[in-house]
């Protein structure tokens, strides 16, 4: 009996499955033991300048903050967000344990806006980026981009410099 709840319990963990964002190079949605059941403490931020908009970014730099992202989080500031930097030039992002309605803009290595996508809380259906160039997303909370006049062509700035010369330093 004690045997049966066990195996039971495990099941049930199996089931809790990855959020917000999702790596280019992640499998399909299914059982993965090592997907985040819970949201992640509050990530190292960084000053980004969008045209004349400032948001602070918390910062996803290791493969279980990028795959954990927004997951289970209540809440976001209207100008916080957090920025994701991918080893490959695709980018993709599905919102499977998001409850707040997100925004992502995909970014390529010069730091230049290419695609603004809505996302929907709990929408598992993956929003790949158009464009084969996208070394950086920006999620926010949604509608922000366009709340604040912010559009594809645009470029992004840290405190640092450009993206590519921050986070090829690394923090």
């Amino acid at each position: 009996m004690k045997f049966q709840h066990a195996f039971v319990g495990l099941l049930i963990g199996l089931a809790a499955v990855a959020g917000c964002s999702k790596p280019q190079h992640a499998a399909e949605p299914g059982i993965d033991l090592s997907e985040p059941t819970h949201a992640q403490p509050r990530l190292a931020a960084i000053q980004l300048w969008l045209g004349p908009e400032r948001l602070t970014a918390e910062m996803a730099l290791t493969e279980d903050q990028e795959r954990t992202g927004m997951m289970f989080r209540t809440n976001i500031a209207e100008n916080e967000g957090m920025v994701f930097v991918f080893p490959t030039e695709r980018a993709s992002f599905w919102m499977k344990n998001c409850f707040l309605p997100l925004s992502v803009a995909y970014i390529d290595p010069d730091g230049v806006i290419q695609e603004i996508h809505d996302l929907q809380p709990q929408d598992t259906n993956t929003v790949f980026s158009a464009a084969a160039n996208i070394h950086f997303a920006l999620e926010t909370s949604q509608g922000w981009f366009q709340r604040h006049h912010i559009h594809e062509g645009m470029t992004v700035r840290t405190e640092r410099g450009t993206l590519i010369d921050t986070f090829s330093r690394r923090p």
